[in-house]
């Protein structure tokens, strides 16, 4: 009697009942739960201030996209807080 098949993997091959359960008996065993649990944190974006955020759309011509994707690069930071903090700057903000 063949087992039945749960799912495949990447490569295609298919997953049965007993490597499953070898699987998640591996798995109790070398994972503590709790522990995975807590370095978690918690899920969701950070907030950028007390109230909800908003996202606003705008257009880029190729020039300016480049030198923002230089600079975020450069800074190591995503292009969304390039964003902000020139718009912070521009608007002389803090």
């Amino acid at each position: 009697m063949t087992e039945p098949i749960h799912d495949h993997t990447k490569s295609g091959t298919p997953i049965t009942g007993t490597p499953t359960a070898k699987l998640a008996e591996e798995a109790e065993q070398s994972f503590d739960v709790d522990e995975v649990i807590t370095q978690r944190g918690r899920r969701g974006r950070p907030r950028l201030g007390q109230g909800p955020s908003s996202v606003e759309s705008v257009r880029l011509d190729p020039e300016l996209k480049d030198l923002l994707v230089r600079r975020a690069k450069a800074e190591g930071v995503p292009i969304s807080e390039v964003i902000r903090e020139a718009l912070r700057h521009h608007l002389n903000t803090s």
